[in-house]
C-alpha cells in the first residue's frame, strides 16, 4: 500500500541510543497495527518508545522492533509482519483465524499478577476469544460467515471499522503529520477499548466463573441428582457453565437441568432451564408444558407451589416468588 513520505529519518534513529523504537508502516492504517503499538506501550521495554512510521527496509531495520509491515515473521528479530506469502500462524488453543500484529502480553501488568498465575492464561484466552480473533479476521480477510449467507444488514461499527473512520477520507489532506496523528488517536481508541474489556473480564467475567464451579461442584446439596444448580445471587453463568462441565468431566447422566438464582429487580426468584449449547434456544429439559404460559394463581394452582410468578410459553425460564417455590419447581419439574 502506497503512502505518504516517511515520518522520520534514519539519521535521527542513530542518535537514539538508549529510547526504544517502534517501527510499523506509513500510510492508512488499520486497527491490528494500532492496537499492537498502544499493547507495546504497556510494558515496561517500549513503555516510553519513539513511533516510527515507514516502509522504507533501511529504517526499519534500525527499530527495535516491527509490527505489520517489513515482509518478516520472526520472533528472535523483534519483526512481526503477516502479509507475506506462506505466513499462516494462528493463535492455537482450537484458534483457526490468521494472526495480524495484535498480541496479548499485558495481562501480568495490568491485573499485577505473575505471569503463571492460572488467572493470566484464563483471561488471554478470554480476550483472544471475544476481542482479538475478529480484529485479525478483519485484517487478513478473513469472512465472519459463509460464502452462500448473505447479512441481513450490513455493520460498521466494530472496532476495525472505527479506526478505519480516523483515516482521512480521499479528498482531504493526507500528509504525514496528519496521518501521524490520527494514528496516535487510533491506537488510543483501539488500547483504551481493549484495557476496558480486560477490567471487565477480571472484575466481573472471572467472578462469575468461580460463582458457578461452586455452585456447579456442590449442586448435590440443591438435589441429590446434581441436575440442579442453586446460585445465591445473580451472575452471567452459561458460558462459564458449559466450559467447566468440559473441564470436569461432567458426563450427560449428571449435568444440570435447572439453575435456580435470585431476581433482583423483582425481589422474586428464578428458574431457569440450561440450554443445550450456550447460544440455543433449546432446553436440556425444559419446564413442563403443562405450566407454560401461566401466571400468577393459575400457575400456582397448575404447580401445585404457592407463590408462582410465571412459566415461559417456551418453558425456558419461570419465576416464583421465594428460594423456596423456585427451587419446589425446580424439583417438581425432574419428575415430568
Amino acid at each position: 500500500m502506497s503512502g505518504p513520505q516517511d515520518t522520520h529519518p534514519t539519521k535521527k534513529l542513530k542518535t537514539t541510543e538508549t529510547r526504544k523504537v517502534i517501527g510499523t508502516h506509513n500510510g492508512t492504517f488499520h486497527c491490528d497495527e494500532a492496537l499492537a503499538v498502544y499493547m507495546l506501550r504497556q510494558t515496561s521495554i517500549y513503555a516510553d518508545a519513539e513511533l516510527v512510521r515507514t516502509r522504507d527496509p533501511a529504517t526499519l531495520d534500525t527499530c527495535d522492533i516491527v509490527v505489520d509491515v517489513g515482509a518478516v515473521y520472526d520472533e528472535s528479530l523483534k519483526r512481526f509482519d503477516h502479509h507475506q506469502r506462506g505466513f499462516e500462524e494462528v493463535f492455537g488453543y482450537g484458534f483457526q483465524t490468521k494472526l495480524s500484529s495484535a498480541g496479548l502480553e499485558i495481562i501480568a501488568n495490568r491485573l499485577q499478577l505473575q505471569p503463571e498465575d492460572p488467572t493470566v492464561k484464563t483471561l488471554w484466552l478470554k480476550v483472544y476469544k471475544e476481542f482479538i480473533e475478529a480484529i485479525d479476521g478483519v485484517d487478513n480477510g478473513v469472512s465472519q460467515y459463509p460464502r452462500d449467507i448473505t447479512p441481513k444488514y450490513r455493520s460498521r461499527t466494530d472496532l476495525s471499522a472505527r479506526v478505519g473512520w480516523l483515516n482521512p477520507a480521499w479528498n482531504e489532506l493526507f500528509d504525514s503529520k496528519t496521518v501521524d496523528a490520527q494514528f496516535v488517536k487510533a491506537s488510543t481508541l483501539a488500547g483504551e477499548e481493549l484495557l476496558g474489556r480486560l477490567d471487565y473480564y477480571a472484575k466481573a467475567w472471572l467472578p462469575a466463573r468461580t460463582l458457578v464451579a461452586d455452585g456447579l461442584v456442590q449442586r448435590d446439596q440443591a438435589d441429590p441428582s446434581g441436575r440442579i444448580i442453586l446460585f445465591e445471587q445473580s451472575a452471567p453463568w452459561k458460558e462459564h457453565l458449559f466450559e467447566l462441565e468440559a473441564e470436569l468431566n461432567v458426563t450427560d447422566e449428571v449435568k444440570p437441568f435447572y439453575v435456580v438464582y435470585p431476581d433482583e429487580t423483582a425481589g422474586a426468584w428464578r428458574v431457569q432451564a440450561v440450554p443445550v449449547s450456550p447460544d440455543s434456544f433449546e432446553s436440556r429439559k425444559a419446564l413442563p408444558e403443562v405450566w407454560r404460559g401461566l401466571r400468577d394463581e393459575k400457575l400456582s394452582e397448575a404447580s401445585g407451589i404457592d407463590g408462582g410468578i410465571f412459566v415461559h410459553a417456551s418453558g425456558f425460564i419461570g419465576g416464583n416468588k421465594t428460594k423456596e417455590g423456585a427451587l419446589a419447581l425446580a424439583h417438581k419439574a425432574l419428575e415430568f
